[in-house]
């Protein structure tokens, strides 16, 4: 084998070796490093040393310690991987969609209104056609921010930031429209879904208080294929080309305006069926701001998973676990419960500077030598 052939097998696993630091070892780093500085926030809060140990065993006993506090993480992972699959799509497109909490506000809206209004339908066609109504109804949603995108060069934050604006605004006009609104009420709030339209809940048999339902099965399945997607298809082969060189990807043949609409039109899709699950697994109904920033915590588990659909699924999986633990840590170390905000927000801070990672916990990583980490 030629020198120039073995310096390419080492190149490429030198490149491997970096994408896997990428993807799991910064990650873990700035968890952790999260959890340390949130220690000292409390520290700095005149929060004892006994109350931060307790307040931290209860982040883990309300996460993962009983098969309850498993139930809660699982249904707050579902809809945060289902959103978060869509923001690391279009991440992975170029595209920076802010857009995920509009979409999966006008998803879920659109899932209730189909389940109310076919409610004589059996199960096995009423819940999948209210899914797929909120699949498309986000997807159409994102498709404005695309095609503005593609025809005028509209810039898909500040576009899709006006649409969540609307989104607001639009969920409580209709909640207000007599075909909608649950009658006999003043407040805006829809109609409740039949329980054909509901996501079964998995765990009932055991308890009955047991909240986590079949969405968690939805965003398995949407993890598998928006990995098929990405890199087992040739749409996936263009979004990921258009990505690391829009330019180039022209160059190449690549229509550059039929990808932002797909991409942003897939993106939308996913977040509208997050909102979906929302309404059909939990709520049962809609209400203004039902979808509680799920958009917005998005992005952070879309950067925390670096646009990797399975590093997505890990990171909604935590996420869900700083949720629905810190519930349990606020009722026993009376730690507020915006403490698990300041801890996800650092979590952010380090996961878009992986450099700064990587200076903090240089043992951690392989060592620089001759412009790259040695094998």
């Amino acid at each position: 084998m030629s020198d120039t052939s073995i310096q390419e097998l080492m190149q490429r696993r030198l490149i491997g070796r970096s994408e896997l630091e990428d993807l799991i070892v910064v990650p873990i780093f700035a968890v952790f490093a999260a959890l340390v500085l949130g220690a000292l926030t409390m520290l700095a809060t005149n929060v004892d040393l006994a109350t931060i140990g307790q307040s931290y065993i209860a982040l883990l006993k309300g996460s993962v310690g009983s098969l309850n506090a498993w139930s809660e993480t699982l249904t707050a992972a579902a809809p945060l991987t289902l959103a978060g699959l869509g923001l690391a799509l279009g991440f992975r497109a170029g595209l920076f969609n802010i857009g995920a909490e509009g979409q999966l506000l006008m998803g879920g809206m659109a899932a209730v209104v189909v389940g109310f209004s076919f409610a004589d339908l059996p199960a096995v066609i009423l819940l999948p056609m209210s899914l797929l109504a909120g699949a498309l109804t986000g997807a159409l949603y994102a498709s404005i921010a695309g095609w503005l995108k593609a025809t005028t060069g509209a810039h898909e934050v500040i576009s899709t930031i006006m649409l969540n604006l609307i989104s607001y605004r639009l969920l409580d006009f209709m909640l207000r429209m007599p075909f909608i609104q649950k009658e006999g009420r003043a407040d805006p709030i829809s109609k409740s879904v039949p329980e054909a339209a509901e996501l079964p809940r998995l765990l009932t048999f055991v308890d009955v208080n047991l909240r986590v339902h079949a969405g968690i099965f939805l965003a398995l399945a949407a993890v598998a294929v928006t990995y098929w997607i990405l890199f087992k298809s040739k749409i996936g082969f263009e979004f990921r080309a258009s990505g690391e060189n829009a330019e180039a990807a022209r160059f190449a043949g690549i229509h550059s305006s039929v990808i932002i609409v797909a991409a942003m039109a897939t993106a939308g899709a996913l977040a509208g069926l997050a909102g979906a699950n929302q309404v059909l697994g939990v709520l049962g109904r809609a209400t203004p701001g039902f979808s509680a920033g799920i958009g917005f915590t998005a992005i952070a588990v879309a950067l925390l998973g670096r646009s990797h659909p399975v590093g997505v699924l890990l990171a909604g999986l935590l996420f869900g676990a700083l949720e629905a633990g810190g519930r349990q840590m606020q009722v026993d170390a009376g730690v507020s419960i915006d403490l698990i905000g300041i801890i996800q927000a650092l979590i952010i801070i380090f996961i878009a500077a992986p450099l700064l990672v990587r200076a903090i916990f240089p043992w951690g990583f392989a060592r620089q030598k001759g412009g790259g980490p040695q094998p």
